[in-house]
């Protein structure tokens, strides 16, 4: 205790509770998260990642009831740099104890669709927050944020299916997107500014673009509104989704900022179009934005900077207050620079840009992957998992296409592909689009050779420069593609060397 009579957290204290403090702000789908986790209960990242979130949360709950037995669960009774750990320990202990309760809300919410659901576990969870020292404002801060990870996490989690590096990566980014690559920062001062972070989406078609949108257009922040008792809105109406590319021209602003009576021939009555009807804290997803004509994009850049629009026919201005994901399958550099594509408006749309890998890329990175995707795919088909359906699909699947295809309709053509091999017990392709067999088949022509032919090592060093461009460390590399570090050290600098890049 120090002689203004603040509490002092002792040092393996003070290194445990920073330890669950930077687990707090670590991305959950990182493996940052995995090792921090694992250090809290001294077991190796090895272990199955649900087998040690168990454990740190048993841990975590053990210690926050001794503090609670010895009067220590209020943040605000220890010296500073203590209590801001503290702080962040109570939020931990205080969100796990309630994980069983929000994943009942959103599969309650989710059947339930437009209309919110009771929540009531509010009471508890507030009152325990306002009980370690909480406002009663930061307690309802809290408790809206502690609903958007859960419904983040499971909507990524359960959308996005896929263990090879391009999915891990895929959803650590969706994560980032939500909550920016600062959490501190977000809770703090971005919570309630997101809806000026623009979204675009790329991705050939299949790839699960939409399911991205849906799991970022899901997981916004939803304040709780206490009168009620619950939260202000359903995740589900806050989430429109529209595929731009079949309207026509003529109506797709209609259709976006809607209509007035008699705004032109055919309009009978009045029209709402999306950005009326998405609410405060929801997002639009405009899907195929690369299919939209210069003038429309033109108008859409006009609602991104200033936040308004009219009613095609209409001086009203009204205000859109949501968040815009936008996604295409086309060649976006290609658009630009014939001029069918605005740069001012692509640069208002950017502000993260994720890309969606093909199915392709995925079973390459891990042919695991298959594995994952068949599962998902019969699960849903069958409403619920069916091994032996798998195992059998699996073979047919080994033995046509074969596991060389490369899956030009990507995800949504190997969900079709299961159904044709349930119904007729065989799927074959109509045709296989040049250029999309799996990994090294992809790198060489019809006659088997490759236009100039490099040596083995040339293709490792690319092959090793690939991934540290997309993961970053030598250690991620070096785990993916089997070498050492050392040796994925020397053939990073080998092209690096090649292409002038040093």
């Amino acid at each position: 205790m120090t002689p203004n009579g603040q509490l002092k957290l002792t040092s393996s204290e003070r290194a445990f509770f920073n330890t669950v403090r930077a687990a707090v702000v670590a991305n959950p789908f990182s493996v940052e998260r995995l090792e921090l986790d694992a250090a809290i209960v001294g077991l190796a990242p090895t272990v199955a990642a649900d087998d040690v979130i168990e454990a740190v949360i048993r841990r975590v709950n053990a210690h926050a009831d001794q503090m609670e037995r010895a009067g220590r669960a209020d943040f605000r009774r220890f010296a500073a740099g203590d209590g801001e750990a503290v702080r962040y320990f109570l939020l931990f202990d205080v969100f796990h104890r309630f994980i069983a309760a929000f994943d009942d809300l959103i599969r309650r919410q989710m059947a339930a669709g437009d209309d919110p659901c009771a929540v009531p576990f509010a009471r508890d969870a507030l009152g325990l927050l306002t009980g370690r020292g909480f406002s009663v404002d930061e307690a309802e801060r809290s408790l809206a944020v502690f609903y958007q990870l859960r419904r983040a996490f499971f909507f990524i989690k359960h959308q996005l299916v896929g263990r090879s590096p391009g999915m891990r990566e895929l959803r650590m980014r969706l994560w980032n997107n939500l909550f920016t690559h600062d959490l501190l920062a977000y809770t703090e001062r971005l919570w309630d500014r997101m809806e000026d972070f623009s979204t675009l989406l790329l991705g050939e078609t299949g790839t699960g673009k939409g399911a991205a949108a849906a799991a970022l257009g899901r997981s916004g922040f939803i304040p709780f509104a206490a009168k009620k008792g619950g939260f202000a809105e359903s995740f589900c109406r806050n989430f429109i989704a529209i595929n731009l590319s079949q309207f026509p021209e003529n109506l797709i602003e209609s259709e976006l900022f809607g209509h007035c009576k008699g705004a032109f021939t055919g309009a009978v009555e009045h029209h709402e179009g999306i950005f009326s009807r998405c609410s405060p804290h929801g997002a639009i997803f405009l899907d195929e934005i690369g299919d939209v004509a210069p003038p429309v994009q033109l108008k859409l850049l006009k609602v991104l900077q200033e936040r308004t629009f009219s009613p095609v026919g209409s001086h009203e201005v009204r205000r859109f207050r949501g968040r815009v994901i936008a996604a295409t399958n086309r060649d976006l550099g290609g658009l630009l620079g014939s001029g069918k594509f605005r740069a001012d408006f692509y640069y208002r749309l950017c502000s993260d840009v994720i890309t969606v890998p093909p199915l392709r890329q995925r079973l390459w990175e891990d042919a695991g992957e298959l594995t994952d995707m068949l599962g998902v795919a019969i699960a849903h088909i069958v409403g619920q998992a069916a091994p032996d359906l798998q195992r059998r699909v699996a073979v047919c699947l080994n033995e046509s296409p074969g596991p060389e295809y490369g899956w030009p309709g990507n995800v949504r053509e190997l969900e079709q592909a299961v159904r044709r091999i349930l119904v007729a017990g065989r799927y074959e392709p109509a045709a296989v689009p040049a250029g999309t067999a799996v990994g090294p088949a992809a790198w060489f022509r019809e006659d088997g050779l490759l236009a100039q032919p490099p040596p083995a090592s040339g293709l490792l060093a690319a092959y090793c420069a690939l991934l540290h461009r997309r993961h970053g460390s030598y250690e991620a590399v070096a785990r993916i593609s089997g070498l050492d570090r050392r040796t994925v050290r020397k053939y990073v600098g080998l092209a690096e060397d090649e292409t002038g890049t040093r």
